[in-house]
């Protein structure tokens, strides 16, 4: 049976441990800490879909804090954000590129018979699972709504 995210979370955390890589540990304990969070408030067991969005979602938290970190001029916490991130990346699957997420936009219109923006939330549904983790989802939405505004 293939490893999932979480096993291969907790086999990171030890070698992290063992090796004394004390900034990818933090930030592996962030993750599981993040993980365990959803779970408790959801009562249920994420499975790897869930964790990337998990991950997806600190992601996306951290440039959120780099930008603000850049304009106030700390560029100290956003190296460290942008650290993080780094680690972070490691567990999500390959970015996408435009190309591909434009492909796959098209694929997802012609499949629902999207046309104006009423459809949005059909075709956000239709992509969502298919790029989580893979492409940044605001950039996906600004595109799906210039897609269906022409």
């Amino acid at each position: 049976m293939a490893e999932t995210l979480k096993q291969r979370l907790q086999a990171d955390m030890k070698a992290a441990m063992k090796s004394g890589d004390k900034a990818r540990l933090g930030v592996i304990r962030l993750i599981n800490a993040a993980i365990k969070q959803r779970e408790v408030d959801e009562r249920i067991e994420l499975d790897d879909t869930q964790v990337l969005a998990v991950l997806d979602k600190m992601v996306k938290q951290r440039r959120d804090s780099i930008d603000q970190y850049e304009s106030a001029g700390r560029e100290d916490l956003a190296a460290t954000e942008r650290d993080e991130v780094e680690v972070i990346q490691v567990y999500l699957p390959a970015a996408l590129s435009d190309a591909e997420v434009d492909a796959l936009i098209e694929e997802a219109v012609a499949a629902t018979g999207a046309q104006s923006m009423r459809d949005m939330g059909k075709l956000m549904g239709v992509l969502r699972p298919k790029l989580q983790g893979r492409a940044d989802m605001g950039g996906v939405s600004q595109r799906v709504k210039a897609r269906l505004g022409s």
